[in-house]
C-alpha cells in the first residue's frame, strides 16, 4: 500500500492525492513549523487576555475540563490547575468502558491537585444502544469519520454536550478538552460557542439518535432552555491548550507520574483510557481500509512531535483479542 512519504496517510484515505515524489496534499499545504510556532505564540496571548477578563467571580469555577483520565487531560489538568492557577471542575463521562486503571488514575489525580471532580454516568442500555446504531448505520458526516471512528464521533458528541450543558447551567466561561495537536488543529484552539452553531451541530447529531432510540436521548443534550440563556449571555469557549501549548509526550508522562498517573495495561496503543477504543478502530479498519488514528498520528509527525516510524508502529499494532471479545459481548454483539 502506497504512504505518503513524510506523514503516515496511506493510499486509502478519503480524497487523498500525491505527487511524484509520493507526498500527500496535506504535507505539501503545511506551512512548516516556524509559522506553526507564530501562530501558536497568538493564541497563547488570546488565551491570557480571555482569562484576564472572563474568569468567574469567587467561589465560582473558571473553566470546566472534560477529563477523561487519559495522559492528555491529566496533564492539562494539571497545568489549568498549577500554570494558570484556575479554579477546574473536572467532568468525567462515564459510558462504561472506561478502564479500571483509568478510573483509578482519575481518583488519585483530582485528590493530589485537590480539584472538584464530578461522573457523569449515563443509562448504560441507552449508550448500549447508541453505540450499536453508530456502527450499523455510521450517521456522522463522511469527514468527521475521516478523524475517528464511529463509535468515536458518537461518544466525543455525547461529550461535548453533556459538558457545554454543564457549563452553561453552572455559568462557567470556559470548556478545556485534552485533545492532542493531532486531534486539534490550531484553528481550533480558542472557539467561542455560538447558540445558533451549536443549535445546528446538535441537530444533526441528535434527529437520527431520536428517530431510532427515541426521546430517552434527549437527556443527554441541550434544552430550549440552554440555547434561550445562551441568547441572552454569552455561551461558554472551547478551549484546546494542546494546540498551543508545547507538546512533548516524554515530559507529559513525567510530570502526570509525579502526580500518581500510572500507564493503563488494558487499552490499545492509541488510547490510555478507553476499552472501546480498539474495537471501534478495528471496525473502522475492517470497513474503511484505514486507521482512525491516521489522521491524528500524520498531524503530530508534520509537526515534528512524534516520529514517522513510531506513528506507523502505533498504526500497525494490534489490539488485545481478549478485551474486543469483551467489549462486543458488553456491547450485545
Amino acid at each position: 500500500m502506497k504512504i505518503c512519504t513524510q506523514c503516515v496517510l496511506p493510499e486509502t484515505f478519503p480524497g487523498i492525492k500525491f505527487n511524484e515524489q509520493n507526498i500527500c496534499q496535506y504535507c505539501r499545504s503545511f506551512k512548516g513549523i516556524e509559522h506553526l510556532e507564530k501562530q501558536k505564540e497568538e493564541y497563547r496571548l488570546k488565551f491570557q487576555s480571555l482569562l484576564s477578563t472572563h474568569k468567574s467571580s469567587p467561589g465560582a469555577y473558571d473553566v470546566l475540563l472534560a477529563y477523561s483520565g487519559g495522559k492528555d487531560s491529566t496533564f492539562i489538568l494539571d497545568l489549568l490547575r498549577n500554570q494558570y492557577g484556575l479554579r477546574v471542575l473536572a467532568l468525567t463521562f462515564d459510558h462504561g468502558f472506561v478502564s479500571p486503571y483509568a478510573l483509578e488514575n482519575i481518583r488519585r489525580v483530582v485528590e493530589t491537585l485537590g480539584i472538584d471532580h464530578m461522573t457523569f454516568k449515563p443509562d448504560f442500555q441507552v449508550i448500549q444502544r447508541i453505540f450499536r446504531f453508530s456502527l450499523e448505520h455510521e450517521f456522522h458526516p463522511p469527514k468527521a469519520l475521516e478523524r475517528a471512528s464511529s463509535i468515536c464521533n458518537s461518544c466525543m458528541g455525547l461529550v461535548k454536550f453533556v459538558t457545554l450543558r454543564t457549563a452553561i447551567e453552572k455559568e462557567i466561561p470556559f470548556v478545556a478538552y485534552g485533545w492532542s495537536p493531532g486531534q486539534a488543529p490550531i484553528q481550533s484552539a480558542i472557539l467561542k460557542n455560538n447558540a445558533s452553531f451549536v443549535r445546528k451541530a446538535q441537530d444533526l447529531f441528535l434527529q437520527p439518535l431520536e428517530q431510532a432510540l427515541g426521546p430517552k436521548v434527549h437527556t443527554y443534550f441541550l434544552e430550549a432552555r440552554h440555547f434561550e440563556q445562551g441568547e441572552k449571555t454569552s455561551l461558554p469557549y472551547n478551549i484546546n491548550p494542546l494546540a498551543f501549548l508545547t507538546y512533548d509526550e516524554e515530559e507529559i508522562y513525567q510530570r502526570i507520574h509525579v502526580l500518581g498517573w500510572q500507564p493503563p495495561r488494558d487499552t490499545d496503543p492509541n488510547s490510555t483510557n478507553c476499552l472501546l477504543n480498539g474495537f471501534a478502530n478495528e471496525v473502522h479498519l475492517e470497513r474503511h481500509h484505514y486507521h482512525p488514528y491516521a489522521m491524528e498520528m500524520a498531524g503530530l509527525v508534520r509537526q515534528g512531535l512524534l516520529s514517522r516510524e513510531e506513528a506507523l508502529s502505533r498504526l500497525s499494532e494490534p489490539v488485545d483479542g481478549e478485551i474486543i471479545e469483551q467489549v462486543k459481548a458488553k456491547l450485545g454483539f
